[in-house]
């Protein structure tokens, strides 16, 4: 089969028609049955460490500093009372970080060394739910136990248990005296280029982890601690940071009547936060928001087609976040909020686009150009990795990832649900108005679809060389899926957005790789040139490596293996050795 073998290849614009028609084959023949994966979910456990790894190949000296990771950990809890408690989506599985330890040689003809460690960020909330036997607050898709009082679980609501598992950030300003210091942990981990290692998850809470030990030293920083209007329960996972000054740029969502999202920045060099904009009115939904965008000058939120019923009461109701969200419909466009963040200047544009959903921005940037009458006009470009539908979340709860009770085949099984799943790379072109819109013209605005890729050329999880964040730029690296297995994917594509092509990386059967993670090489000035880092499952073998990837060609340099199987976890970062 043409994208099925095990190899690094070159598939081509002419081949996305078949590609994607060999992949929705693959999942209607179930062929993910036949791909381990469960290691990489069940079983899980700490290694606090550093253990070294069996490096094979090479590593480059360039690579050197610390890959953080994190994701969900441990899914089952043996508790006191209620036997085995299961966690029902991956997105609710307990935070577990992990950082890989990359020391160059030191010396002449050495070789790069690797050691691994790892620790829980939720054992307190572990520890609990082992005694109650069930869990409170707030979730994203823990179905409520029945056998829980209906007192018990409305109480429960506004604890606060922390389990940030989605997205690892580092040098997080205003943070600079948060928390506890770290108990002393074990020696051999080498200096990096970070004064703080911070998780998030798409609430408006953060988590502040030592960068050695990874023990959590502040587990109750709400947006509010950086400004006293960011006070709503919900943000986005995502932040994002301007390279150059080092601020960094979220948005907060506050429920009620009319919901308010308010965009804001936090100072690097002093600290302190300014609320950019604030967007409250009847015509702005509240919903379920894992990313956002950042241009040179502006910060772009779309609001996709994943609004919580009730103005996002119903989240309360429900006790999670995923039964909240309405039905996909059609009729409920995304929408568009365009704010300044140079000249405080607010909101300075809206427009729609068709209902759809996405998890992940790829990145953003202006370009100038002239009008038919020769005024020039910015376009800002916006690349995401968009779903026709909201369908994708729903394929995340661990009965379809472990393929239990048939969940995965009834999931999978309707050719239609495949087909309006399939990820496809989108770039939406809008030219910003050149005076202030009218209500009207607000409401009449679009922005035009001039790229599209498909899966499998390119999938999930996508990142860029962080150089050119913010700016014109060729290469995307993301995990698509072949249709092979219920995970996100399971190769590494390397997209090429000015002719199409795609180099991917396959490993054998049951080899699941995570987010690729670009190392450039210093110097370097070729958008391309440096390594792929991309922490792989291989789910026969039960057992998990570090894989480094030559960024040009996709093909392996090297790798550090280790003898245990290490979670499936969903982002992480690399800080270069200090």
């Amino acid at each position: 089969m043409a994208i099925s073998g095990t190899q690094t290849y070159r598939r081509t614009a002419q081949e996305e028609d078949a590609d994607g028609l060999e992949t929705l084959d693959n999942f209607v023949a179930k062929k993910y049955n036949d791909w381990p994966n469960e290691a990489g979910f069940v079983g899980l456990t700490e290694h606090r460490g550093p253990i070294k790894l069996q490096v094979h190949g090479t590593i480059p000296a360039y690579a050197a500093g610390a890959l953080y990771r994190t994701g969900p950990g441990v899914a089952e809890i043996e508790t006191a009372e209620r036997g085995t408690y299961h966690v029902s989506h991956w997105f609710d599985g307990f935070a577990h970080t992990h950082r890989f330890d990359i020391a160059a040689p030191t010396e002449a003809g050495g070789e790069t060394t690797v050691t691994y460690s790892s620790r829980r960020q939720g054992q307190e909330y572990i520890d609990k739910i082992k005694k109650t036997g069930w869990r409170g607050s707030i979730t994203f898709a823990q179905r409520n136990d029945p056998c829980i009082g209906l007192f018990a679980k409305a109480t429960s609501r506004f604890d606060k248990e922390v389990n940030n598992n989605v997205v690892v950030m580092r040098n997080v300003p205003g943070l600079e005296k948060s928390g506890k210091s770290a108990a002393a942990g074990p020696a051999g981990h080498h200096a990096v280029t970070t004064h703080n290692i911070v998780v998030s998850t798409d609430n408006s809470g953060l988590q502040v982890l030592d960068k050695d030990t990874l023990e959590a030293v502040d587990s109750d920083v709400q947006q509010s601690r950086f400004h006293p209007d960011l006070k709503g329960p919900l943000s986005l996972s995502h932040a994002q940071r301007d390279e150059d000054t080092g601020d960094l740029f979220n948005v907060n969502l506050a429920l009620g009547r009319f919901p308010a999202y308010r965009f804001f920045r936090i100072d690097a060099k002093t600290g302190t936060t300014d609320i950019l904009a604030t967007v409250s009115d009847k015509d702005v939904s509240p919903a379920f928001i894992h990313s956002f965008f950042l241009t040179q000058n502006h910060v772009v939120l779309c609001i996709p087609s994943s609004h919580l019923a009730w103005a996002g009461s119903k989240v309360l109701w429900k006790g999670n976040v995923i039964e909240a969200i309405k039905p996909f419909d059609k009729s409920m466009a995304c929408k568009w909020i365009v704010v300044d963040r140079r000249h405080g200047q607010g909101v300075v544009a809206r427009f729609s686009t068709p209902a759809g959903f996405f998890f992940h921005s790829v990145n953003a940037f202006e370009e100038t150009a002239e009008d038919d009458q020769g005024t020039k006009q910015t376009h800002l470009n916006l690349d995401y990795i968009a779903f026709d539908n909201t369908a994708t979340i729903y394929a995340m709860y661990y009965d379809i990832l472990l393929k239990r009770n048939g969940a995965a085949d009834a999931f999978w099984g309707n050719r239609e649900t495949v087909e309006g799943m399939r990820p496809r790379f989108v770039r939406r072109r809008f030219a910003l108005p050149t005076r202030k819109q009218t209500a009207a013209e607000a409401a009449a605005a679009t922005a035009d679809e001039v790229l599209s890729i498909p899966t499998p050329h390119v999938g999930e999880m996508p990142t860029i060389n962080p150089d050119y964040a913010c700016r014109p730029y060729r290469y995307v690296y993301s995990i698509p899926s072949r249709g092979l297995s219920t995970a996100i994917g399971e190769c590494i594509a390397k997209t090429d957005l000015q002719t199409r092509d795609a180099l991917i990386w396959a490993g054998p059967r049951g080899h699941t790789p995570s987010e690729a993670i670009f190392v450039g090489r210093p110097g370097a000035a070729d958008e391309d040139d440096g390594v792929v880092l991309s922490v792989v499952l291989d789910g026969e073998g039960r057992r998990s490596y570090l894989l480094c990837l030559d960024a040009r060609t996709m093909t392996e340099m090297g790798r550090a293996e280790a003898d245990f199987a290490i979670a499936f976890g969903l982002h992480g970062l690399h800080a270069p050795a200090a």
